[in-house]
């Protein structure tokens, strides 16, 4: 027989309820709800989001209620909805559980169905310090005075207004326990709005009482709300942004505005008037006027932004209705600003570096596709298209969301799904800071699973079948954050292309005009043009020009954020025209986002590398990450030379031989600028990748031209030839912009005429560079052989025993100085040996060069700074000549070398990176000093390529501030696109450097 379960059995245990506490059973039997009577009350007790905490809290009310308890226990016990804001408001936020506590007869205000009017709350809260009408001279001003105004007026109004804000929070928590009305979020923020004026109307009363304490007000003063408060999208705990305006603005206009503030920041939540001209600097009261003429002159972009909420909340709502008046037609023109883009652009960039990287992910309100991300595109697009739309001129974000649907500037599923993310963020930031009435934006960690299912259970989410209810809000968090940074792509995009193809059947179309706009107010200089390439990419009915249509407006965000869109735009064109049999080519941008958001960032930067990406396609795959890391990194230099090499020695015919080591190094090269350009590379790897390719081209043009004189002669070629490598290319050291500097040798072979050797080794010397110096769509090979004995009026190639004697009888000081750099690059290797060995004696003479070749030197060198520095060129920021820049560091350690190299052999080096080191380990200059000219030499270097990557072609002279100089500042790698940031950086690194080589070749 089985036994019926008792009555007793039917009551749910702690465990059952999810009560963790080791004392809730005894506190469950304390309130007298461990029995059957009792099971609805505990099942809502169970649904609070910490039933421990409601349950606590429930045992302090008891105590503190005394006699008065049993009248809250029957109530909860009939009336389901009391026991949802109940549970649910004790069980969300331990503030409003002490603040219960401290009030314990408050709970009657939950009993409340409906939300008071905001007439209701300016009346209640006036009510708190007895405050009644005062004479103004405007008598329409929602202005009083306080009977209470003492230091009592502050806990009294500050009591009042946290009973209307729990008020509120139960109304708003109360679905999460019981099937009660879920509150819309915008009402919330309307509530929360109309408690904050109704707050600041109180406090305005307490400092009318305080500085006009019996006479009439002689002032008008206008508080202007700002921010969410001016959006009526307040947060629970949140800044209260002002701006005061006064007729007049004087000095009792001033003490009523700051007690007003001094009262409500004690009393409700933070009142900031950092917003007002000049920001903190600036008076905190002024006429009418003055606000006009500041915003006139003087304002900035993000300032003409904030206005965009500005709105009259107490006081003399007459004189900031006329504020608004005056100022918001400035605001619908702020878009025509020639520094708007880059000032929105800058703002958005200096509010996410606000937020530390540990924190990005977890942030709500400023992080990656954050509730920021919402309201900056949504402000940018009304400041856009508002001056044309008075639609537009809305203050809320949903509220603009709705108005940019209808006017057809987004998608209206794209303005759906963004404000169902808003809206989903808002929520989470309100539960945060109800927890502990702190202002907070901040999940919590990954971690801290406790807090997650607190505030999963707060924010009403439940377990799915699947997941958790953590699993769940873990995954909603995530899903709205992707969705909010694609769809602030496709917000200022996708209406874009629409205009220009017909995506959807229903989908609005921006006008001309309005896509025009907004290609402009987006950094586009040429919008009319960047129009033209949209219509061309997308052109069609082709599969190709659909999927371009896809791609397009996250391609373009990622290029709006480049120096320079227009030109990325109309690179991307040719890209994708020039790749339009490639079917690998749209489908590997589809697929891989890495690969297109960095050929974005190169294509928008960079003049130098479009075109080889034309010729050299393939290296836009190698964009992408490979199981060890970007693939571009995974060639090394010694594979990538043999690849030269062998593929040349497949050809008789010399110029098909140096058309594919042309062919490869042109891939070389598009994967090195690609790699410095997206910071992968080092200075030092980037000089050794770009000289060991030329050195490979070079070896294999030499060699291609030998086999073939070789087999036109029918016999083996009558002497050895080898290529000395000078100056940067002798010290691997090259650049973007570098021709190769060169010393041609041959030796003849045993039974040649040296006469015949020689003419035949000139003939190669000369065929190698024609072949070479051949026009190409490719960047130039230039060899350039006028480091010669007797320079370009001596014979191009000369005998080993003609350079020894040359060398021996007649080197000036300035040619025993090139020959530091001298290394064999190509050619013969023993010939090549044989010839360093040959000139070190005259480089690394015995007891070092002589205090005259010293002092020639610095002759010389004295005449370089005064003579050799083009006409107009700036000494200051000139990469090469000028002060501090290459050629200061390079004379300054081969002057070292010429005077020290003999007792040093680590000096026996042609690289200036390694003879510096060299110099700081045997202490031939101090730490500080090597640090300086190391510092200085990467710095000049990097800005070099930089130049050569931005504009396409070689460059010493650094711009002036301008969006060139921000370009080259990106691109060398400065953390931000201040390019006079970048350029004081680099005058200030090179004129410490300066003063070392001058301490040097002083003596």
């Amino acid at each position: 027989m089985v036994r019926p379960p008792s009555a007793r059995s039917a009551v749910p245990g702690v465990g059952r309820l999810g009560l963790l506490e080791p004392t809730a059973a005894v506190s469950l039997r304390e309130l007298a709800w461990d029995n059957i009577d009792s099971i609805p009350v505990l099942w809502a007790l169970s649904r609070a989001p910490d039933a421990d905490l409601a349950l606590l809290t429930l045992t302090r009310l008891r105590a503190a209620l005394g006699e008065e308890w049993p009248e809250l226990d029957s109530t909860l016990r009939v009336d389901s909805a009391l026991r949802g804001r109940l549970f649910a408001l004790i069980g969300s936020s331990s503030a409003f559980a002490d603040h219960l506590v401290a009030d314990p007869a408050a709970w009657r205000i939950l009993l409340r169905d409906k939300l008071p009017a905001r007439a209701e709350l300016i009346a209640d809260l006036l009510a708190a310090v007895r405050a009644v009408p005062v004479a103004s001279p405007n008598p329409d001003a929602l202005l009083y005075r306080a009977e209470i105004s003492g230091p009592e007026a502050v806990p009294l109004l500050r009591n009042r207004y946290r009973d209307q804000l729990m008020l509120l929070a139960a109304l708003d928590l109360a679905a999460t326990v019981e099937n009660e009305p879920v509150v819309p979020y915008q009402v919330v923020g309307r509530h929360l709005t109309d408690l904050a004026d109704a707050a600041l109307t109180a406090a305005l009363a307490v400092a009318v009482a305080r500085v006009c304490k019996d006479e009439p007000v002689p002032v008008r003063l206008a508080v202007v709300a700002m921010g969410k408060s001016g959006a009526c999208e307040l947060n629970y705990v949140s800044d209260v942004d002002v701006v005061f305006v006064a007729e007049p603005a004087d000095a009792t206009a001033t003490r009523l505005a700051a007690e007003m503030m001094s009262v409500g920041s004690a009393a409700f939540f933070e009142v900031d008037a950092a917003l007002r001209p000049e920001g903190k600097a600036g008076a905190l009261v002024r006429t009418l006027e003055s606000h006009v003429a500041y915003y006139k002159r003087w304002a900035r972009t993000w300032e003409f932004q904030a206005l965009l909420k500005g709105r009259p909340m107490t006081g003399d709502l007459a004189l900031g209705e006329q504020y608004r008046d005056a100022l918001m037609p400035m605001v619908w023109t702020a878009s025509e600003r020639p520094d708007f883009v880059a000032d929105v652009q800058s703002m958005r960039r200096r509010v996410e570096d606000l937020v530390p990287a540990d924190l990005r992910e977890r942030e709500l309100k400023l992080g990656h596709g954050s509730l920021r991300d919402v309201e900056f595109a949504v402000q940018l697009l009304q400041l856009v298209h508002g001056r044309v739309d008075e639609t537009l001129h809305v203050q809320g974000t949903v509220e603009a969301l709705t108005a940019l649907a209808a006017g057809g500037y987004i998608g209206r599923d794209d303005a759906a799904n963004l404000t169902a993310s808003y809206e989903f963020l808002r929520l989470l930031e309100h539960r945060l800071q109800l927890q502990r009435l702190k202002r907070t934006h901040t999940l919590p960690a990954a971690d801290d699973e406790e807090g997650m299912r607190w505030l999963a259970r707060a924010a009403h989410i439940r377990p799915d079948g699947r997941q958790d209810a953590v699993g769940v809000l873990a995954n909603e968090i995530r899903r709205n954050a992707v969705r909010v940074r694609r769809l602030h792509a496709k917000l200022f995009y996708r209406p874009l292309l629409e205009s220009v193809v017909k995506l959807e059947p229903d989908a609005l179309r921006l006008s001309p005009d309005a896509a025009i706009r907004q290609l402009a107010a987006l950094g586009y200089i040429a919008p009319e043009n960047a129009l033209g390439h949209l219509k061309a990419l997308t052109g069609g009915v082709s599969r190709k020009g659909r999927i371009q249509a896809l791609l397009l407006p996250t391609l373009l965000e990622w290029l709006g954020d480049t120096p320079n869109p227009d030109a990325g735009l109309l690179a991307y064109r040719r890209v994708s025209e020039g790749l339009d049999d490639q079917i690998w080519f749209l489908r590997e941008l589809r697929d891989e986002g890495a690969i297109a958001q960095r050929l974005m960032i190169v294509l928008g930067s960079s003049e130098y590398l479009p075109d080889l990406l034309i010729n050299a396609p393939d290296t836009i795959r190698m964009y992408a990450d490979g199981p060890g890391g970007p693939l571009l990194l995974s060639p090394q230099p010694e594979d990538v030379a043999r690849g030269i090499l062998t593929a040349a020695a497949r050809y008789e015919d010399p110029n098909r031989a140096v058309a594919a080591a042309r062919s490869l190094r042109r891939h070389e090269l598009a994967r090195v600028a690609s790699a410095d350009l997206l910071g992968m590379l080092d200075v030092p790897q980037v000089c050794r990748a770009l000289s060991s390719v030329w050195v490979a081209v070079l070896e294999a043009a030499l060699r291609a031209v030998i086999r073939a004189s070789e087999a036109e002669l029918g016999e083996p070629a009558p002497a050895d030839f080898a290529v000395i490598g000078m100056g940067r290319l002798g010290g691997m050291e090259l650049g973007y912009g570098s021709d190769a500097d060169v010393l041609f040798v041959c030796d003849p072979r045993p039974g040649a005429d040296e006469t015949k050797a020689v003419k035949w080794a000139i003939s190669v010397a000369e065929k190698v560079q024609r072949m070479l110096g051949a026009p190409s769509t490719d960047p130039p090979l230039q060899v350039d052989a006028g480091l010669r004995p007797e320079g370009r009026n001596g014979a191009l190639v000369r005998t080993l025993a003609a350079y020894a004697a040359y060398y021996q009888q007649w080197a000036q000081p300035w040619e025993v100085q090139a020959l530091l750099r001298a290394h064999q690059v190509a050619g013969d290797q023993e010939l090549g040996v044989r010839f360093l060995h040959t000139v070190d004696k005259v480089r690394y003479p015995e007891g070092g060069v002589s205090s005259e070749a010293v002092r020639e030197i610095r002759r010389i060198k004295a005449r370089v700074d005064a003579e050799r520095l083009p006409r107009g060129a700036n000494p200051a920021t000139h990469t090469k000549l000028g002060r501090g820049g290459l050629a200061d560091i390079e004379w300054t350690v081969q002057l070292m070398q010429l005077r020290y190299a003999h007792d040093v052999l680590g000096l026996h080096n042609t690289s200036t990176l390694e003879s510096l080191n060299v110099i700081e380990q045997t202490k031939l200059l101090d730490t500080q000093d090597i640090s300086l000219l190391r510092e200085a030499w990467l710095t000049a270097t990097k800005a070099r390529n930089a130049l050569v990557l931005v504009r396409g072609k070689p460059a010493d002279q650094l711009p002036g501030p301008g969006r060139l100089l921000s370009a080259v500042a990106r691109v060398a790698g400065w953390p931000n696109d201040d390019g006079s940031e970048f350029l004081d950086n680099y005058m200030r690194v090179t004129r410490r450097a300066k003063a070392v080589v001058e301490r040097v070749f002083g003596g």
